[in-house]
């Protein structure tokens, strides 16, 4: 069994740079317990403990776009929808190992996995 440590993304929105170009698709790694313990020593996240998810996504978030790296500028600036859409999948590939979620069959009610596709979309 192969560990899956990537997982592609397209932001539902997309990040506009400082020249007007937007960037939607991206790739999140799994967190490492460092990216997870080291941002509390920044004064960022000492004096506001809501900036820990900023740090968090400016270390696991490997790529988006063209852009040539991703730091908290790039996620402070992006969409609420967007960042919140990051969080999401943060936690489903953290918790889980994949980025699926547990579904129910309306009609006949059993239980399956759906993987998320990259667009947050069902």
């Amino acid at each position: 069994m192969n560990l899956e440590t990537e997982f592609d993304f397209t932001l539902p929105h997309g990040y506009r740079d400082a020249e007007g170009n937007i960037h939607k698709t991206g790739m999140m790694r799994l967190a490492t317990a460092s990216d997870e313990i080291s941002p509390m020593k920044d004064p960022r996240v000492q004096s506001n403990p809501g900036y820990l998810a900023i740090i968090l996504l400016s270390r696991v978030v490997t790529r988006l776009g063209e852009l040539p790296q991703i730091n908290p500028r790039v996620i402070e600036e992006m969409f609420a929808g967007d960042f919140a859409f990051l969080e999401d999948m943060y936690r489903r590939i953290n918790s889980n190992g994949h980025n699926r979620i547990d579904a129910v069959c309306p009609d006949c009610s059993t239980r399956f996995e759906v993987e998320v596709k990259s667009t947050g979309e069902l």
